[in-house]
This record gives structure tokens, sequence and C-alpha cells, in this order.
């Protein structure tokens, strides 16, 4: 209804000028006729030669004026009028074109002014590259402190970019924390893009501030090159992200250059986060169990739980090929939580003498409702908090350590076990050992399987178990391989151990018979004579 009103109502007012602008061009006319006999009868009447200026004269000239006046008043009008809508229209393109948080454009413009730069580049003989810069950990930012923090953190990033890069930079904000900045330049000069690179990832590294609290922030950057007129803004777009997702699989805070080997590496990561969230609804994800022994005497008493993907496409894939993929996804806390409870109902038919240890994602640390979750999970799977053994590592205590210490109290106060996994590794502060509500130290396997070999790894297993005697705290070593390892370490005074010398992580099916044979399910079958067999025989690796 509308579009049918609106060209109408354009219509009619054009008339309505038209026939305001006939009125006006009459009245002029009339003016000069009128005007002149009327002063020519007036003068006359003023030299004593006339009676006087005629009356009717005199009421058209008048009229004449009116309506000379009111054509100026709408061509006044008709001037603001084309003046608020030039305005209007500029700010429409201007929202149109532009982000309004930072000030820079948006991705439809970007592809416009872009591909209308590469050509000009083209035509000049230089060549274009195509930053395109994605702040790490900023989900994080908005999930910690806020989107009111998050816009703050976009905002004085968009400064930074500003500052660094030269006015000819042609900048826009693709969406999220994604920023694009295109450069031209002679094709001698890479390394002066080079160098802008790098001083765009070093000034992003600084933190931001914000209601007194310093936000750490940092940046991945990808770079594409546009060396001819053929290459599109799609194109340069897709290899710049391609380029900045190699970045942070190498670590983050960083700038790398598209290269065509990233790009099938791309499709290879694709693949995998696609069979994730499909593997998940189908349970594909299964949990496999490592055991854990009493270094002294051998005897079993709780299995770590290590995830596994059964794929019926690729087979069992182990966890370092698609947890570091789920985690960027950010699937890891659903997908973890998922294999935790299937271990929990396989853990149920356990001795309670039998702990079951889960590694939980520093990714998931971040969520401040985890402790609820994984509570939710012991009560729904009907398991108890005593037999379950949290494993923290060493690393997801420093980005937010009030939230992690808020977590661990809430799950110790449930009954869980917490352990420091990985110790040694990390930042090893003594200060979190003694802040946070910790039951047990887990030595990293790195130093356990390089003590034969190195007197500094074997010095710093013996001061780790120290800590812990002084701490009250029982140390587990993981990475055990041999029987002159669990020896020295059993010497060492090391009270719980695992790895390959005790048994590799094993599905719930060779799991349970493992139990059973030692008479540690919860209903073990009752031998001919009535006695259960006990569990006398030493966990050792076989032959």
């Amino acid at each position: 209804m509308t579009s049918d009103i609106r060209p109408r109502d354009r219509s009619e007012a054009a008339r309505r000028d038209v026939l305001t602008g006939g009125i006006v061009v009459a009245a002029i006319l009339l003016f000069v006729g009128t005007g002149s006999n009327l002063m020519h009868a007036l003068v006359q009447s003023l030299i004593g030669l006339g009676g006087g200026p005629d009356k009717v004269l005199a009421a058209a000239l008048i009229l004449n004026v009116a309506l000379i006046l009111f054509g100026w008043r709408r061509y006044e009008d008709l001037n603001r009028e084309i003046r608020e809508r030039t305005e209007a229209e500029k700010r429409a393109r201007y929202l149109a074109d532009t982000d309004p948080l930072t000030g820079f454009l948006n991705r439809r413009a970007l592809l416009v002014a872009g591909q209308q730069l590469i050509a000009k580049s083209a035509v000049e003989g230089r060549q274009v590259a195509l930053f395109l810069l994605d702040l790490d950990h900023f989900k994080t930012v908005n999930d910690i402190h806020g989107h009111v923090a998050g816009d703050r953190v976009l905002q004085v990033a968009a400064e930074r970019i500003s500052t660094v890069l030269p006015p000819s930079a042609t900048k826009a904000r693709l969406g999220g924390d994604e920023f694009v900045a295109l450069l031209p330049f002679e094709p001698g000069a890479r390394a002066t893009i080079d160098a802008l690179a790098a001083q765009l990832v070093a000034a992003l590294e600084d933190s931001v501030t914000h209601d007194a609290q310093q936000i750490r922030i940092g940046a991945s950057l990808g770079i594409a090159l546009a060396n001819d007129a053929s290459i599109t803004m799609d194109t340069m777009v897709r290899q710049a992200d391609i380029a900045m997702y190699h970045c942070k699989d190498q670590g983050r805070n960083r700038y790398c250059w598209f290269e065509m080997g990233m790009e099938m590496a791309v499709q290879v990561r694709n693949q995998i986060e696609t069979g994730i969230r499909s593997g998940m609804p189908r349970g594909e994800f299964v949990p496999y169990f490592e055991p854990q022994v009493d270094i002294a005497s051998g005897r079993l008493v709780g299995f770590e739980m290590l995830m596994r993907w059964d794929s019926p496409e690729y087979g069992m894939i182990p966890p370092e090929r698609f947890i570091p993929i789920a985690e960027e996804s950010g699937l890891i806390g659903e997908l973890s939580l998922q294999v935790i409870r299937s271990a929990m109902d396989i853990a149920k038919g356990w001795d309670p003498s039998i702990m079951l240890a889960v590694n939980i994602s520093p990714q998931q640390l971040k969520d401040p409702w985890f402790s609820q979750k994984l509570t939710k999970l012991l009560v729904e799977a009907g398991f108890p908090a005593s037999q379950l053994e949290v494993e923290i590592t060493e690393s997801s205590l420093f980005e937010n350590l009030p939230l992690v210490r808020s977590i661990v109290t809430s799950l110790k106060n449930q009954g869980v076990s917490l352990s420091l996994d990985d110790f040694g590794t990390g930042y090893s502060s003594l200060s979190h050992l003694r802040a946070l509500p910790f039951d047990r130290i887990k030595i990293d396997r790195s130093f356990v399987a390089a003590m034969r070999d190195s007197a500094d790894a074997q010095a710093i297993v013996v001061a780790i178990v120290r800590l812990g005697e002084s701490l009250a705290m029982p140390i587990t070593a993981e990475g055990v391989e041999d029987e002159a390892t669990a020896i020295e370490l059993t010497r060492l005074g090391c009270t719980k151990g695992q790895g390959w010398f005790y048994g590799r992580a094993a599905s719930a099916g060779d799991t349970a018979a493992l139990l059973a044979e030692r008479g540690l399910l919860r209903a073990p079958a009752i031998p001919e004579g009535g006695v259960a067999k006990p569990d006398a025989e030493p966990l050792r690796k076989s032959a």
C-alpha cells in the first residue's frame, strides 16, 4: 500500500511546484505591467497633471506583491527541503557504508572500494596487501567482562589500527572482532608491509583498560596479496582468513602471509569440525580409560578418562587430532560433558575404591556455569562425587583466576577431588597451590620420561615430590614407561603413577574385563565356593 501512495505524493508535489512557479511568473509579469502604469499615474498626480493612481491598479499591484512574496517563500522552502534531502541521503549513505561502532567501512562497502583499489593499483603497476585481523579470545572478553567491555575493546583496537597504518589505508570491520585493511604498495616494498604487520600485532598485544580492569587482548593477522586486476576481493578475504587461522594454529599473536598449502590444511580442519558437529549426536565420541596405580604396590586405584573419536569413515582418531579444533570452534564444552557423562555411566559399575579422573579444557574454565553443569551430570548419572577427580592444567589458572577459584571451590564443596595437571610445564606458581583447594599434583610426563637421561629432569621431579610432601598433596607421575622409572619414583616417594608400563588407554569393554579379573566391579560374578577373586595381583605391563 505504501509503495502505491509515495509515487502519487511525489507527482502531486511536483504539480503543485509547477503551478506555484507559473503563478509567480505571471505575478512578476503583471507586477511589471501594472507597476509601470501605477508609477506613471503617481508621478503625474504629484506634479499636478492627473487625478492620482487608479484604485484597481493599486489593488492589482498589492496583489502582485503578495504573490511574489508567496513565491519567494515557496522558493526558500524548496531550497531548504533540497538541502535536508541531500543531507539525509549523505547520512543514509554513511550509515549504509560505515560500521557505527568503529567508524570503519563495513563489509559491503569494503568489497566495492577494495575492488576499485585493486583495479586502480594494477593500472599503476602497484600491488595490494589485504590484512585480515582477528582478536584472540575476544569471546572470552564478552563472556567474562560483558558486551560493553567488548565494544570498548573493539573501539580501542580500531584506534590502534588507525594509529599504526598510514592514512591512505582502506580500513573496515567485517563484523564481530574481525578487521580488514587494504594497503597498496610498490612491488619492491614488501618489507614495509611486513614491518606494518609486526607493528600492528605488537600494538594490539597491549592490554585495554575498562572500569579499572586490564583486559588483555592479542591478534592473529593473515595477509593476502593482489598483484593483478583479475583477483577479486572475495578471493583475497578468503585467502587472508586462511592465513589468519594458520596463525592461530601456530600459537596466535603473530602474522602470516597466505600460501597455497594452507588451503588444504583449512579444508582438512573444516572436515574435522564438520565431523565433530555431526558425530556428537551420533555418539561417535567415546571414553577410553588409562590405568592409574599405587606405585609401591602396583594396586589399581583409578583410571584417567581420555577421549577418542570412533569415526565410521576414518576409524579411531586420537584426541590431539580433534581436541584443538573443538576448542577453537567452541564445541569443546558440549563435547567434553557428553563424553564425561558416558564415562560416569560406565564407572558406576566400578568398585567405589576406583577413581575416575577427567581432564577439563581451559576453555571450559571460562564458563561461569561449568561447576553447575558438572554437578548436574553427577546427579543425572547417579555417580558419587567422591569417586570423581577433575584434572586442571596450570595454564588454565592465569586468564581469570577469580573465576577459576569460584569453579574449583564449588566443585570441592560438592565432594569432587581436584588435581593440578601437567605441573612444571607452566608457571608453577606456589601461590596457586596455596590459594586453590587442590588435592593432588600431577608431574608432567616430559619430566618423568627424561629422568633416566637428564639430571635436570630428575631434580625437577624430586623438587615436585618434596613440594607435595610439604603441602600434604600426594603426587601422580605420568609417563611411567618402564620398571626402572617406577622403582625410582617409588624411592623418591611418588604415590601414584600411570603410563605404558601399567597399561595403555583401553575401551570401556576392555576396562570392565580388567576390573572383573581383579574383582573390582560393583557386582562381580561369584565363583564356585562363594568367594570373590581378591585384588591381590599387582598391575604390570604384560610381556
